[in-house]
């Protein structure tokens, strides 16, 4: 194991409280820095794991900091943000269909009423009347011939 210097560790640290795999932070180091770590050592460095409990104080205090700002600054991300992402899929159903691909379109349009639907969103409301927002689960059509006169009439 090679002796890492401070600014390499606290790029592990980083990256792992970025929720980076311990592969993709060993190839980054090799990149960044030139220096080759195994997927053992750098995972030494996610105080989250058992295998790090002798982690220093200052590498385990920058690795909270470090996931505690990466998920306040989530939100700031434009495709965490739902007007983002269905922009988007208007500009590309909007293209598919120009493109004649009534496939694609359709997958789209699929996936845009997901996003407004909260189908990937985990949340329930509770209603006093549980039976108020149910969805219809029949639907019945009656087919009436305007030719012939009402007999009740």
């Amino acid at each position: 194991m090679a002796a890492l210097s401070s600014e390499v560790k606290a790029f592990i640290v980083q990256a792992l409280a970025c929720f980076d795999t311990p592969s993709q932070v060993a190839e980054a180091v090799k990149r960044e820095f030139s220096v080759e770590v195994s997927r053992q050592q750098v995972e030494s460095h996610d105080p989250t794991k058992r295998c790090s409990k002798t982690l220093a104080k200052r590498w385990v205090e920058m690795f909270h900091d470090a996931r505690k700002r990466f998920r306040e600054e989530t939100v700031e991300i434009p495709i965490a943000n739902r007007a983002y992402r269905l922009r988007a899929l208007g500009r590309m159903a909007e293209k598919a269909e120009n493109m004649k691909n009534m496939a694609l379109t359709a997958q789209l349009l699929e996936q845009a009423a997901k996003e407004v639907g909260d189908v990937y969103v985990n949340r329930q409301t509770k209603n006093e009347n549980p039976h108020e927002n149910l969805a219809p689960t029949r639907v019945q059509v009656d087919v009436v011939d305007a030719r012939k006169p009402d007999a009740d009439a």
